[in-house]
């Protein structure tokens, strides 16, 4: 690790700030981008790290090395350029790794649009995603659990939901937006993304000041990619964030000109959302506009709002004089096309100026949020009242499983259905469904009494002696009566 400062007088005022240059283009973008703010005025004490392509062929599969985190910890804001990872071999994503282990919830995208310098087909879009950066299939929890059927856990916690969606309100308020817009899936997924929206509704009337509103998420993404100016602030669980804030950015013109914070509690990173281009590094042709968004959005988490104002006022004066690198660059609009070093020469030229035909930016030195989370209240009364049952089978068909496991006699219990890949086929199953090696075998409790650990350590017991080739299990509960648990489609 390298420490770059000035003299004890000049760094006294100044920010800690963890940077690594990465790999490909990362560092022709990096020096650029630090140009341009060090010359719009932030103060900024910069410790260099090592991440990426390097440090992965040290044979560390994370791709960071451990001193690393020190100077992460000590900071709590990273400035991070594209890296390259290398493909197969188990090696871990980096961004994914650094955002979990620092407990980085808040992925922010904001999506403007740049007509008519920039092309797109909506010239009015002016939108953030705030995607939740944690959970869902994201916890990268998988299993093959038969020859046929591989299992992703999409997990959903109420503290994690109510973290993001409070935190999008948050943002709305601070940056006197007017609405904000929640995506999920909750007509299908009634349990997870069901958590989500309740959540989301019970935030919202915290913020009365602030419209509010839920979609689902196919047509609230078509809906977006038609007409993305009705929408303000979007928040959304994390798989469904990550696949429309890269849709967003590229309706706005172009993926290549977004940056994104990855806000924590503990440490924060800054970065460009596209990847190294290594086929264009050492070339002086990247442009650094993606990584530089991401600086601006840093300097206003840092408190450094005016010199993020003047680097963006300057940048937008710069595309707008059409002074534009080689993947924005248009005949009959852009005038000069240039490389990586002169197009920050351009915008450093340009600081203190504001654009004309765009919209300029104002941002506050202190953006005040109250991320406090509220007391959870009473927990609900949860009771175990059932087991599925996983098995791996290939030969036979749901009938014969079923009066295999009836036998079972184990009192108090009952087989109630059997599901394959989530569709009911016993009893009374369609012969036209399609059946896996993947079988869902849901035993109740079969009268009043309570079903217990011992009924179910009872039924895997008796599904060994059976032989049965049990794969996973699921406790039935329910939650203040509430079923916690899907029926199975047709059930």
């Amino acid at each position: 690790m390298t420490t770059m400062t000035s003299n004890p007088a000049e760094t006294a005022k100044k920010v800690p700030v963890t940077v690594a240059y990465g790999d490909g283009i990362g560092p022709e973008i990096m020096d650029a981008t630090l140009r341009i703010i060090e010359a719009a005025g932030a103060q900024l004490d910069l410790e260099r790290i090592e991440i990426g392509e390097a440090v992965y062929n040290k044979g560390l599969q994370s791709g960071i090395e451990p001193s690393a985190w020190d100077s992460l910890r000590r900071t709590k804001v990273f400035l991070k350029a594209p890296i390259t990872t290398p493909q197969g071999g188990g090696f871990k994503s980096l961004n994914v790794t650094v955002r979990k282990t620092l407990g980085m919830y808040a992925n922010v995208r904001p999506c403007a649009s740049l007509y008519p310098f920039v092309a797109t087909k909506h010239p009015n879009m002016d939108l953030v995603i705030v995607r939740e950066n944690e959970e869902d299939v994201y916890g990268g929890i998988e299993y093959r659990q038969t020859n046929q059927v591989a299992e992703a856990l999409k997990l959903t916690s109420r503290p994690g939901s109510k973290r993001i969606i409070r935190y999008a309100f948050e943002y709305a308020r601070a940056n006197k937006r007017k609405k904000v817009t929640c995506f999920t899936k909750d007509n299908i997924m009634k349990i997870t993304d069901g958590l989500f929206h309740r959540t989301f509704e019970e935030i919202a009337l915290e913020y009365p000041e602030l419209e509010h509103e839920h979609w689902i998420v196919d047509i609230g993404a078509a809906k977006m990619a038609d007409t993305p100016e009705v929408f303000d602030v979007i928040v959304m669980p994390n798989l469904y964030g990550d696949v429309l804030s890269d849709v967003a950015a590229q309706i706005t013109g172009s993926v290549g000109l977004a940056g994104s914070a990855n806000i924590g509690d503990h440490c924060s990173m800054f970065e460009a959302i596209h990847g190294s281009a290594p086929r264009r590094a050492g070339q002086n042709m990247a442009n650094p506009s993606g990584l530089l968004h991401g600086a601006i959005l840093m300097l206003v988490h840092i408190g450094q709002g005016k010199a993020a104002e003047s680097t963006h006022n300057a940048w937008l004066k710069t595309i707008e004089d059409g002074v534009h690198t080689y993947d924005i660059y248009k005949e009959g609009v852009s005038k000069q096309k240039v490389g990586t070093r002169e197009f920050a020469d351009a915008v450093i030229a340009r600081i203190g100026q504001r654009p004309q035909q765009l919209k300029p930016v104002e941002y506050l030195d202190e953006i005040k949020m109250s991320l406090m989370m509220r007391p959870a209240g009473k927990p609900p009364m949860k009771v175990r009242v059932g087991i599925d049952i996983f098995i791996d089978r290939r030969d036979g068909n749901p009938d014969q499983i079923a009066e295999m496991m009836q036998r079972f006699g184990v009192e108090g219990t009952k087989l109630t259905v059997i599901s394959n890949r989530g569709t009911k086929v016993w009893p009374n199953g369609n012969p036209d469904t399609y059946w896996s090696d993947h079988w869902q075998c849901r035993f109740e409790g079969d009268g009043e009494g309570i079903f217990t650990q011992e009924h179910a350590i009872a039924l895997l017991q008796a599904a060994a002696r059976a032989g049965f080739d049990v794969i996973k299990t699921e406790g039935l509960y329910t939650f203040n009566g509430e079923r916690g648990f899907s029926l199975a489609q047709g059930q």
